[in-house]
This record gives structure tokens, sequence and C-alpha cells, in this order.
């Protein structure tokens, strides 16, 4: 634990030394989580003023002939139109178990929820990948800026959706968060009694680490000193007239970045992974981003999920592997952590021989029977 620490007291001050960034990269180890905890990156996309839809397959992972696949649209509470893809076993009849599929942080439907969601339609579940408010396909302006919120309300926006189809059984949901999405999975959870079991792989907590570092490093000194730049870039921005974007790093990485930033290079800026779309591909949040998350812990009532299933499922090697420990302890029984030998944070995305899709289905047959 003492090695962990000091790497996350480190890797922040290592990375900004050598990118030089400007305000919020310039502060602190809650700088660099806060721009989207590797789900950094570029300007701001184009306006829109309607969702335009792509119909081509444009996702990162082969089409599965053993779904039917659609779009769809819903909304969420807050008004916000969100694009989807709908993942359906061919040739199923009757009521069918259906699962709503979001994450990593800063990716979008075509990358690491669709090959979730396509692989669990292919087991039999009637599946909803979906890109999050202000990203994606999906509605919103300004574009690429998140809270924690309304993160958590459209995991409960998918479900409205999917409960709503007559071939979905609405005693029968789950729900699968990945990467930062996977913490707002299980609050989602834990307040939408209407998720009977919540799996979250790969997990970060972008509450706490925006607010505290990684591995908690971070002072209040230097939380106090990105607040204070947060705040003032409030002005700017109001003055403006729009908000100001983070500078893209995925792009251009030092060579004394740390392995995990190498992982997320590797996987959002290489065709392995790599969509034009995505927060996380070359692109940006706001630089007012973290503020909402920096005072608002997620995971405060994670007991209440209970008595509902919850299965932890974290890479052995991932840096990010504590998130997931930390949940564990505080959720109540039923549930179960799973880890994965030799698994990186990343391997978790797409890698098939990697993701324990055997134990996602048994688990969710059991539950969602």
């Amino acid at each position: 634990m003492e090695k962990n620490n000091e790497v996350g007291a480190t890797i922040a001050q290592k990375y900004t030394a050598n990118v030089g960034r400007r305000n919020v990269l310039k502060m602190t180890a809650t700088g660099i989580a806060a721009l989207g905890v590797g789900a950094v990156a570029t300007g701001p996309a184009a306006a829109r003023t309607r969702l335009t839809l792509t119909e081509k397959w444009d996702k990162t992972f082969p089409k599965s002939d053993k779904v039917d696949h659609k779009k769809v649209t819903f909304k969420n509470r807050y008004g916000i139109t969100l694009a989807g893809d709908l993942y359906q076993p061919k040739g199923s009849t009757g009521k069918l178990a259906a699962l709503a599929v979001g994450g990593p942080f800063g990716a979008v439907k075509e990358q690491s929820s669709g090959l979730y969601a396509q692989t669990m339609a292919e087991r039999g579940f009637l599946t909803l990948a979906f890109d999050p408010s202000y990203t994606g396909e999906s509605s919103g302006e300004p574009r690429n800026v998140t809270s924690p919120d309304i993160s958590t309300e459209d995991f409960s926006a998918a479900v409205d959706y999917l409960g709503q189809l007559p071939i979905v059984d609405r005693e029968r949901i789950g729900a699968i968060g990945i990467c930062g999405w996977g913490g707002f999975v299980l609050n989602a959870a834990a307040a939408d009694k209407r998720i009977k079991a919540v799996m979250a792989s790969t997990m970060y907590d972008i509450s706490r680490v925006s607010a505290r570092g990684y591995n908690d490093s971070v002072t209040l000194e230097q939380r106090t000193k990105t607040l204070e730049q947060l705040s003032r870039q409030r002005w700017q921005d109001a003055e403006n007239g729009k908000p100001a974007y983070q500078p893209p790093y995925n792009k251009d990485l030092p060579d004394s970045a740390p392995q995990f930033m190498v992982d997320y290079h590797d996987y959002y800026m290489t065709p392995r992974g790599y969509h034009p779309r995505a927060v996380n591909s070359g692109n940006a949040w706001t630089q007012t981003n973290p503020l909402s998350f920096m005072n608002a812990p997620i995971l405060s009532y994670i007991r209440e999920i209970s008595p509902r299933p919850v299965l932890f499922v974290h890479g052995e090697k991932a840096h990010s592997r504590y998130f997931s420990e930390t949940a564990y302890a505080a959720a109540a029984e039923p549930k179960e952590l799973m880890i994965i030998p030799g698994a990186s944070h990343v391997d978790l995305y797409d890698q098939m021989d990697k993701i324990p899709f055997d134990k996602l289905t048994a688990f969710f047959k059991q539950h969602l029977a």
C-alpha cells in the first residue's frame, strides 16, 4: 500500500512536468484525475441542434451474425435525448431479460460498451449500449460535459426505455458499467430498485479520484488550489459565452508517461479502439467538468443495493484495482469480487480472453431468472 500511495502521489507530477500544460493540468494529481482519468482529450465537438444517427456499422469490433442490431433513441429525466444501440438475440421469442450497458468514462457506444452489449446479446439477453448525455451521438449542449447526477440518471433512463419494450420482462433488468461507468452504475442501482443485478467492470470512482487524486494522494492545499482555478475558469467561460476545453493529451505522450496512460493511448488512439466521437480519442472534456465531481461522492449509499447482487470484476495488475476493492468492502451481501490474473485496467475494455463473459452470463442468468 505504501508503494501504491507513492506512485499515486508522483504520477501527475511527473506527467505534468513533461507536458507543461496550463491551468488545471499544472496543479496536481487532482487535475489529471479530473480531466477524465484517462478519458482525456480535445477541443469542442461541433454543436448540434438535432440528433443525427450514423446507420453504417462504425464500431471498433466486428458485427455478430448471432444478433439483430438497430439504433434507438430515448430521453432521460432532464429532457436530453440519448442515442443507443439495441442488440437482440436472433430468433428470440417471449419476454427477455435485459441489460443496460455504459462506459468507459469518455468512451462511446461503438467501443467497449457495445462489445459487452453485443456479446451478452449473443448469450441470450436483450442489451442496450448508449452514449451518455452531451457526448457521442446523444444530444446536449455544450458538448463533452457531464456530472455524477446526469451520468447516474442516464442509466435509469436506459432502464426506462428497456422496460417499455414489449419483448422485455420488466422484473428482469440488470446493468453493466465499465470503468468510470462502473461507479455510476453502482450509484444508479442503489437508488433505482428496478435494476435487479449489477456488474461493475474495471471500475473507477470518478468522484473519488477527482477529489483526492490517485490512491487518495492529493492534499487539502492541492485540492483547494485546483478548485480555485476551476472556479475562476467559470468567469472566463461566462464572459466568453462558451466553455473552454482541456487540451488533448492522448495524442502526444511523453517518454515518462506512466504505463496506465500508455495503455489508454494504445486503446483510444490506435485502430484497436479509436473512435472519432469518443472524448478519449483525441477530444476533451470542458475545463470545468471536474467541479461537479469534486464534492459529490457517488458511492455513499452502495450498501442499499442489497439484497440485489453486485459483481465486481477487475484486473490483477490494474492501477485502478483499489477502487473495486474499496467498493466491494463497502457493499453489502450478496456481492462478489473477481480478480482477473495478469489483466490491466484497459484489458477489460476489449480483450475477449480476459473479460470473463462466462461469469457474466452465469451471474445474470442466475439473478435475472
